[in-house]
C-alpha cells in the first residue's frame, strides 16, 4: 500500500481521532488508527470500543490499495513535525515508513484485519429530530451533565422523544437543565448518551445528520464521518418531579449585566449571595475569610420585599453563557427552595447554597 496526502489533510484526520484512541495501553490495537485506501476513496478509523469515528475522504492520492493500522498518537506526533508539504506513507517489510524529503520515520503495525467493526446502522430505526436543533441543544445542557458519578446514567444526556415534543436533560445532582425541542414523533423513546460522546458530536457535526439507534449504539451519519457510540444503560431521573409547577416571585432581568455582576464576585468567590429588592440586585461573596466583594445592579424587580438567595456562580454562568437573548427569567419560592432560570425552551433548575 502506498499514498501522498498533504500534510494539513492527514493532520486534520488525525486530531479528530484522538479522543476516540485507547490511551492507557498501547499494545490493543484500539490506541492504532485503521486506514483502508480503496477505489479513490480512503477511510481512517479509530475506536475504543465504547466510542468511535470512521472519516472518509478523496483528498489522499492512492498509488497502490491497501490497509494498515498504526498508533494513532505516534503517528500525529510523526504528522505534526512535518512541513507543510505532502507526505508518502507506504507499507514497507511489515512497518509503516512515513517519508517527507529527506526526513523518514517507521511504525510497527497491527493486522488490519482484526480491528474491530463499527455497529451498522443497516436496519436500525431513524430519530426523525433537526439535526441543528439537537446539536445546539445539547450544547446548552452540556455543562450540567456530571463526570463520574456513581450512578451512570447521571454520567449522561437524557434525550426524551415525546409525541409533540423532545426533551434533552443533564444533571449533576446540584442542578438540572433541559432544553426542549417542538416536534412530533410517532413513536416516544428515551435514550442516555455518554457525555464524552455529546462533546464529540458537538464538534464534529455542524451540517445536516442522520441519527439511528438501536438498544446498544447510537450512530450519527453525515457525508465524511460515521460516528457511534453506545448508550448507557440505566433509568434517569424523573425530572419532571423536580420543576417547580409554580413560583411566587418572576422577574425579567438582563444577561449582560448579571453577567458582569457575577463574574466580578467570582474574582473572589464562585460562592455569591444575591440580595434582591424592588429596584437593586446586590452581589455579596460568600467566603469564609476577610476577604469580600460586593456590586449592585438597577433593574425593577417587581418584588416588594427583600430576598436573598445563595447560589454557586458557575450554575448560572453556564445557563447564561447559552441564553440567546439579551434578558432571561429568574423563577423563585423560598430562598431555601430551587430556583429556575429560562430562556425560552431551555431552563435550568438550580440548588441553592443553605447556609
Amino acid at each position: 500500500m502506498k499514498i501522498k496526502v498533504q500534510k494539513q489533510v492527514i493532520e486534520s484526520i488525525l486530531i479528530n481521532l484522538q479522543p476516540f484512541l485507547e490511551k492507557k495501553d498501547s499494545s490493543q490495537i484500539t490506541s492504532h488508527v485503521f486506514l483502508e485506501a480503496k477505489n479513490n476513496i480512503s477511510i481512517i478509523k479509530a475506536t475504543d470500543m465504547e466510542i468511535g469515528l470512521s472519516i472518509q475522504t478523496q483528498n489522499i492520492k492512492i498509488e497502490q490499495e491497501g490497509s494498515f493500522t498504526a498508533n494513532g498518537k505516534k503517528l500525529l506526533d510523526i504528522i505534526r513535525i512535518l512541513k507543510d508539504d505532502e507526505i508518502t506513507i507506504e507499507i514497507s517489510n511489515s512497518t509503516i515508513v512515513i517519508k517527507q524529503n529527506n526526513s523518514k520515520f517507521k511504525l510497527p503495525i497491527f493486522d488490519p484485519t482484526i480491528f474491530p467493526s463499527f455497529p451498522t446502522s443497516d436496519d436500525k430505526p431513524k430519530i426523525t429530530l433537526d439535526s441543528m436543533h439537537l446539536i445546539q441543544n445539547l450544547k446548552k445542557i452540556s455543562p450540567a451533565i456530571d463526570t463520574n458519578n456513581p450512578k451512570f446514567e447521571l454520567n449522561g444526556a437524557l434525550l426524551n422523544i415525546k409525541i409533540n415534543s423532545t426533551d434533552i436533560v443533564g444533571t449533576d445532582t446540584r442542578r438540572l437543565a433541559i432544553a426542549t425541542i417542538n416536534n412530533e414523533s410517532q413513536k416516544e423513546l428515551s435514550l442516555i448518551i455518554p457525555k464524552k460522546a455529546i462533546i464529540e458530536i458537538q464538534k464534529l457535526f455542524l451540517d445536516h445528520i442522520t441519527i439511528f439507534y438501536d438498544e446498544t449504539n447510537i450512530i450519527i451519519t453525515s457525508d465524511n464521518y460515521y460516528f457511534f457510540s453506545k448508550l448507557i444503560n440505566g433509568k434517569f431521573p424523573d425530572y419532571a418531579r423536580i420543576i417547580p409547577t409554580s413560583t411566587r416571585h418572576n422577574m425579567i432581568l438582563p444577561k449582560k449585566d448579571m453577567i458582569e455582576a457575577i463574574k466580578m464576585i467570582t474574582t473572589i468567590s464562585n460562592e455569591i449571595k444575591m440580595t434582591i429588592s424592588s429596584d437593586t440586585i446586590i452581589f455579596n461573596s460568600l467566603s469564609s475569610d476577610n476577604v469580600e466583594a460586593k456590586t449592585q445592579i438597577e433593574v425593577k424587580t417587581g418584588i416588594n420585599e427583600i430576598f436573598d438567595l445563595n447560589f454557586n456562580s458557575r450554575y448560572i454562568l453556564d445557563f447564561l453563557f447559552q441564553c440567546e437573548d439579551d434578558t432571561f427569567e429568574l423563577k423563585l419560592n423560598e430562598p431555601n427552595l430551587p430556583f429556575m432560570v429560562k430562556n425560552k425552551d431551555f431552563i435550568t433548575i438550580i440548588m441553592p447554597i443553605i447556609i
